[in-house]
């Protein structure tokens, strides 16, 4: 394993991200198809469960998906009973986005299922370096690739 930790690489972030993002992938989609949904579910779920009814039109800023994805979506978690989708009485084109008790409860336990992945994945970091970690991590992602690329990644193709 020494090895192959000081191949050149092994130190590019490109690949080093990409094979984080595949294998957490893989694991996630295991563990919310047992709670009855999907990578692109979850994200709109946890978006949902994290405040205030919102609308479609608001959630769809906030994950960030397509408009046209989000109904397909919203739709799956309707269907499963995770959501449910009301009039807006301010705006009555408009519809209201609420999670249900089951899809509190599913959000719930998926999420400490991934934060359990996660810990043992950062088991070697103390608390210090993980929070470090993470800070930088989100500013790499959330400020600087958006400098390098000239937009914010992770949008319609990316949950």
């Amino acid at each position: 394993m020494s090895g192959q930790m000081g191949s050149p690489l092994r130190r590019d972030l490109h690949w080093l991200a990409a094979r984080l993002k595949i294998g957490l992938q893989e694991v996630e989609e295991q563990i919310l198809a047992r709670h009855g949904m999907n990578l692109w579910g979850y994200s709109v779920l946890v978006e949902v469960v994290s405040g205030p009814s919102r609308t479609q039109l608001a959630l769809a800023a906030a994950v960030p998906v397509d408009k046209t994805k989000l109904v397909t979506v919203l739709d799956e978690l309707e269907s499963s009973g995770l959501v449910r989708r009301r009039p807006d009485p301010r705006d009555r084109r408009a519809r209201l986005v609420d999670p249900t008790d089951a899809g509190r409860k599913a959000c719930e336990a998926a999420s400490a299922e991934i934060r359990a992945v996660e810990d043992g994945l950062l088991a070697d970091l103390d608390a210090g370096e993980r929070e470090r970690f993470l800070d930088a991590l989100q500013r790499i992602v959330l400020t600087r690739l958006e400098a390098v690329s000239g937009h914010v990644p992770g949008g319609q193709d990316c949950p």
